[in-house]
């Protein structure tokens, strides 16, 4: 019932591998890295997550459901932490899990010190991208919706002029123009939301070798409201929009949030596509 992904392997060993899927260091209960609850390797299908910092790593388990097996670089201090409240609560029951974030991806998201990423675009420059969780209403039903806005241009790699290419680079990657906040866009395949721990983590895109890799992370994981956590996990999905540098700004509610996004649709300035929740 333990599934170790081929990523996982290649950091583990082959030996060590095998004798996870042997059953010899595998617990039969463990509490899911993603959402929290009890797991049992021995009934339901599990997945191994393997926490990477730069001199640690921790070995982690998750419901298949919740999360597939992968390698999610961390940085060292968060596990250091970690570790020291999994030996904390050992002897309490099962470890707690680490910290869950993604990898980024030169050239287009990059860890920074805010809950953000960066992308370099003119020579000293680099556009942090904001993030505003909130509730959008499609047709009466409220959807978990995500608004990402860089603070500057944002240029495709090796473009140093300071054109903004932020929705473009997104329309490649399968975004599509949004002309109706009433309607749900259009599910992208490849791409997910991660949130984990009730908290928002990472948004994954497609990895060119299979699977899903980190576009944006969260340097520390976002807090978000129970309302909008709960319409993520009745739908199953968030969607994500897009707007360039200083269209939407950060909205202190939902209604000024909907009114500025309405102001950017107006203008044929959001691109959107709804994205399957990972994790809970």
């Amino acid at each position: 019932m333990l599934a170790v992904s081929d990523e996982v392997r290649s950091e583990i060993g082959d030996d060590e591998a095998d004798r996870l899927l042997g059953g010899a260091h595998a617990p039969d209960s463990y509490e899911c890295t993603s959402c929290r609850t009890p797991g049992d390797s021995l009934q339901e299908p599990t997945s191994t997550v393997l926490f990477v910092g730069e001199e640690t790593a921790v070995l982690a388990f998750a419901h298949a459901r919740c999360i597939p097996s992968q390698v999610v670089p961390v940085s060292e201090e968060q596990l250091v932490g970690a570790v020291r409240s999994i030996s904390q609560a050992q002897a309490d029951g099962p470890a707690p899990a680490a910290p869950v974030t993604a990898p980024a991806i030169p050239g287009q998201a990059a860890p920074s010190p805010a809950p953000s990423a960066t992308q370099p675009t003119a020579p000293g420059q680099a556009a942090i991208l904001g993030i505003t969780c909130g509730l959008v209403l499609h047709g009466g039903t409220g959807h978990a919706s995500i608004v990402v806005e860089p603070t500057g241009p944002v240029g495709r790699p090796g473009n140093t002029s300071g054109t903004d290419e932020f929705l473009d680079l997104l329309q490649d990657a399968g975004f599509q123009p949004v002309t109706d906040l009433d309607k749900t866009p259009d599910q992208l395949s490849g791409w997910s939301v991660l949130v984990a721990m009730g908290k928002l983590h990472a948004i994954l895109q497609p990895a060119a070798a299979g699977g899903s890799t980190g576009w944006w992370q969260a340097h520390q994981p976002l807090q978000v409201t129970d309302a909008w956590r709960f319409a993520a996990n009745q739908l199953t999905e968030v969607t994500m929009y897009a707007v360039p540098a200083g269209m939407v700004g950060r909205q202190p509610r939902e209604d000024l949030l909907r009114q500025a996004l309405e102001r950017a649709v107006a203008l044929g300035q959001v691109v959107g596509a709804s994205l399957p929740l990972a994790g809970t």
